[in-house]
């Protein structure tokens, strides 16, 4: 072999060498960025309260004690992603569960689709409130409400739309015959009958000049399977929202039209369901008209670790249709303090013929009570969110 030949083959070589380094580098680089990413975060949450119904509580000064600890995980790999969220509360409220978990999928930066325990696209989301409690809205399943399905979002500058379809809410017992659990986070129909193959759409059309007005109409239609008939009614509903997403200000209105058709014995009264969540269930009138009217303020301050107070007030009504069950109303006005990673609610929230605050708990949003009185609940919650 001449020297010629050895330069080339040596050169050819250390060619060779140079590029099998660099791919190498460059494909290690490239598996950095395509590494799947997680993020655990979550919050440990205390509650104070004292209500005007509990006279012990009362004598006592109210009561101070633990209210939730939750973990959420966060992951992606290239378009894929994943959302969970799990919540340990006290024995008596229901211990603990899953409040959401869904892997997802991002077509583009406008469209995604969402498999799993994911949120229902029916009214104001994510919250139709400001406060700790929530609006009236959250104790009928209509606020912050979850089910096991699949879901398609779109969002772009002008227009938000979302079709959903829902196989059931949160299952737990596989069984045959068997009820759903209670131990769950947001209300479903539960007892003899269950939530299936529902159906959800929901349009927003954004317009202002930042696009802060945005309006919109959510509309939803399913089954309802009953355990001892073994037939399945029906349930539908119908919302008109409207949000302001300003600075310092936000409102937000909405309307609702709920409607409900078991298809239960004869011997039960079909103007009536049970609902469950937090580890026990009551009664929810069939059908009813909801109007909720949510208010807030912003105001950034420097107290201290304090930066920000947030005022607000939430007013929610339930106009049942049988003519027999009073009505129910919500109203809760209270203030958000931010300090660090620390928020702070402290809400008077009044209740008539609801079940949380100051009713029996089992028939406060069915029949309820004709000389039902306001009852109210002083209550601060205190939650550390990591």
């Amino acid at each position: 072999m001449n020297k010629n030949l050895l330069s080339k083959t040596y050169k050819l070589l250390l060619g060779t060498a140079f590029l099998f380094c660099f791919s190498s580098v460059m494909a290690q680089n490239d598996n950095e960025a395509e590494k799947p990413k997680l993020d655990i975060g979550g919050a440990l949450r205390f509650n104070y309260n004292l209500s005007s119904w509990k006279e012990g509580q009362k004598k006592r000064g109210g009561d101070f004690g633990y209210d939730m600890f939750r973990i959420n995980a966060k992951g992606s790999y290239k378009d894929i992603f994943l959302n969970v969220e799990y919540r340990l509360y006290s024995e008596s409220f229901g211990g603990g569960f899953l409040k959401q978990g869904w892997v997802g999928y991002n077509f583009n930066k406008q469209d995604q689709i969402q498999v799993g325990l994911t949120q229902v696209p029916f009214g104001l989301q994510q919250y139709n409130s400001h406060n700790w409690f929530f609006n009236i809205t959250y104790y009928v399943g209509l606020e912050d409400d979850h089910d096991m399905g699949i879901k398609y979002m779109h969002d772009s500058e002008d227009f938000q739309y979302q079709f959903a379809f829902f196989k059931n809410a949160e299952e737990l017992r596989f069984g045959s015959n068997t009820e759903v659990s209670p131990s769950r986070y947001s209300y479903d129909i539960a007892g003899r009958n269950k939530e299936i193959n529902q159906f959800n759409g929901k349009f927003i059309y954004k317009f202002g000049k930042n696009k802060n007005h945005q309006i919109g109409t959510s509309v939803q239609y399913g089954g309802i399977y009953n355990i001892d008939t073994e037939e399945t009614g029906d349930h539908h509903g119908f919302a008109l929202h409207y949000e302001y997403l300003g600075e310092k200000w936000n409102v937000k209105a909405q309307g609702m039209i709920i409607e409900h058709n078991p298809a239960t014995p004869d011997t039960v009264n079909s103007n009536v369901l049970k609902f469950a969540a937090y580890g026990a269930p009551y009664e929810v009138a069939a059908d009813f008209n909801m109007y909720t009217l949510a208010v807030s303020r912003k105001v950034p301050v420097e107290i201290g670790p304090i930066s920000n107070l947030e005022f607000y007030n939430d007013f929610g009504f339930m106009d049942k249709a049988e003519e027999s069950f009073g009505d129910s109303f919500m109203n809760v006005t209270g203030i958000l303090v931010t300090a660090g990673q620390i928020y702070t609610y402290i809400d008077y929230a009044a209740g008539y013929n609801h079940s949380w605050l100051g009713g029996d708990f089992v028939d406060d949003f069915s029949v309820g009570t004709p000389d039902a009185k306001w009852e109210a609940r002083f209550n601060i919650n205190i939650g550390y969110y990591f």
